[in-house]
């Protein structure tokens, strides 16, 4: 993703190989009908400059992300920056959202009035599960494996102690035995959109701060029971979840089925974001954090473009 010109200490990258092109109009045809087999050209450099034009949509998130991540309140949690896949829909209408761009598009924060839905069918939900399930089983050896674990997890949502503060404690539990994995206050910091115009799906991206508090007393508003299966490769985990939401012992339960991409690590990004650009560090330490968010971004592009159409 280095858009410097190319130096006679760094020279070009090689060049990318290429098909002949097909011949132009008024060409000879061989004596079968066919057009005559065309020579081989050379190959074609990555520009007029040798190197790769900065990719800006990939530079977008991340200066985004690297914003939200630099800016966040001082003495805060851990950062989570997770991407997850749904819908966006028109606030008036209630349809999906119809834009006049031909390709994925990130808009601007605040910029429509549209709301982002993930939830998806059951029967999408079982296309991802068995889409997951067949990359951890088809991985080739020697290649980064996909580890898997299935968790069955109970959220348990308090009102804030401090009435100043809007966020609601979230107490998580395991299912089965009632350990307590995290009890944290979860505070969202931005989000950005992705419009996804030929895809089924689009998706968000999300940076929070999820800050640790004490167990907090009192009746919870409502639970939430999570039946996840959870998908990690290298730095991130893919989290395929069925969630079943209530809000009280008489109200009739919601189930929704959400599907997304977490960043793993959350001091591995703190580090490389820190490094982000910075002249005194290596040059590979410099772009981590870059090379980090691309490769978030292409496992949500996976994903979204793995959407079936019957998505809601």
């Amino acid at each position: 993703m280095d858009s410097r010109e190319p130096h006679a200490d760094h020279p070009p990258p090689a060049k990318r190989a290429r098909r002949s092109s097909s011949p132009p109009p008024g060409a000879a045809s061989s004596s079968n009908g066919h057009a005559p087999h065309a020579p081989a050209l050379p190959p074609l450099s990555l520009s007029i400059l040798g190197v790769e034009p900065l990719d800006e949509f990939i530079r977008e998130i991340a200066d985004f992300v690297h914003h939200m991540i630099m800016t966040r309140p001082e003495g805060s949690g851990s950062v989570e920056v997770e991407a997850k896949v749904g819908v966006l829909r028109d606030k008036m209408s209630g349809q999906r959202l119809q834009l006049p761009v031909l390709v994925e598009t990130i808009l601007a924060p605040n910029s429509i009035d549209c709301r982002f839905e993930s939830n998806m069918t059951a029967m999408q939900h079982k296309h991802y599960n068995q889409l997951l399930n067949n990359l951890k089983a088809t991985s080739p050896s020697g290649s980064s494996p996909l580890a898997y674990e299935h968790l069955r997890l109970v959220d348990s949502f308090y009102a804030p102690d401090n009435p100043r503060e809007r966020e609601r404690i979230r107490v998580t539990r395991d299912e089965k035995t009632g350990a307590v994995h995290e009890c944290v206050r979860k505070v969202r910091l931005g989000d950005l959109d992705i419009y996804s115009p030929k895809r089924a799906a689009d998706w968000r991206i999300s940076v929070n701060i999820e800050i640790p508090v004490p167990p907090p007393l009192g009746t919870p508003t409502h639970t939430r029971r999570k039946d996840r299966m959870s998908y990690s490769h290298e730095e991130f985990v893919v989290d395929l979840t069925q969630v079943t939401s209530s809000s009280g012992p008489n109200s009739k339960p919601e189930i929704l089925h959400e599907l997304e991409v977490e960043v793993a690590r959350p001091e591995y990004l703190l580090a490389t974001a820190a490094r982000r650009g910075d002249p005194t560090a290596p040059e590979h330490e410099r772009g981590a954090f870059d090379e980090l968010i691309r490769a978030f971004v292409n496992n949500a592009r996976i994903l979204v473009r793995n959407a079936r159409d019957s998505w809601q």
